[in-house]
């Protein structure tokens, strides 16, 4: 038995993919989804920290996509940036309300806390133990990517492991993290070779990041990888390639 794969990119709304970098001409906006997912089989959502969907859109998504498509949704920012871990209850719950939406189609939940927040062991033991309150949380998995290095440190590390949730094994210039492994499942962000965001990945960058892969998977982890590099539409080529090498 071994590990699944899952490969794309930082969400798919971009207009600057149309004309050719990725969408043809011929596709309309409210077709990229389903063109995407000619391509992919999972994409995780950057839109969702920004703003909390509607019930209606998350289940437009849904049934725009094949049965095994995975959607990966990155938690709102008020609970990680604006009330940054406390009192975040009812937030929680009405965020994780809203994912149930996705159904079979939910894969992990993206918590990317802010440079600015320190480690607090308290309040990541809270949230974890509100997401345990949840029905959702049953058959949910849950990666932090933290953008503070305090966070990176044993004492934070055995709680993960104890929960099953990963940390994003991240490549962020000054948040670089690629172990160790905390969960059934590894969850790796790439966000631009030498600029972020807007910079492409070599063969020779992307090879590395493979061979991990092929070794985790092997060992009956599942595996999820984004591109958020989306200038010039070098994640989706990134993503494609790195595919490539898979196989």
């Amino acid at each position: 038995m071994s590990g699944k794969t899952f490969i794309g990119t930082s969400g798919w709304n971009y207009l600057h993919w149309w004309g050719g970098v990725f969408y043809p001409n011929g596709v309309k906006q409210n077709k990229w989804l389903e063109y995407y997912s000619n391509y992919f089989d999972s994409v995780e959502i950057n839109s969702t920290f920004y703003r909390i969907p509607k019930e209606k859109t998350v289940e437009n998504w849904r049934k725009r996509v094949p049965e095994n498509f995975t959607f990966i949704v990155k938690a709102s920012r008020i609970i990680t940036h604006l009330k940054r871990l406390k009192g975040i209850e009812e937030i929680l719950k009405n965020f994780l309300d809203i994912c149930s939406g996705f159904e079979e189609k939910l894969g992990p939940i993206l918590f990317q806390t802010p440079p600015s927040l320190k480690i607090n062991k308290d309040h990541l033991l809270d949230l974890l133990d509100n997401v345990k309150l949840h029905p959702l949380s049953k058959n949910l998995r849950i990666v932090f990517e933290f953008r503070n290095k305090t966070w990176f440190c044993k004492e934070i590390f055995e709680i993960l492991k104890k929960a099953n949730c990963s940390i994003c094994f991240s490549d962020m210039l000054g948040f670089e993290i690629d172990e160790p492994v905390t969960a059934d499942f590894v969850y790796i962000r790439r966000h631009g070779a030498q600029e972020r965001y807007s910079s492409s990945y070599s063969d020779e960058e992307l090879k590395p990041d493979a061979e991990k892969i092929k070794k985790w998977v092997k060992e009956n982890k599942d595996v999820y990888v984004y591109f958020n590099n989306d200038a010039y539409g070098y994640a989706v080529k990134n993503a494609l390639r790195l595919v490539e090498f898979l196989k």
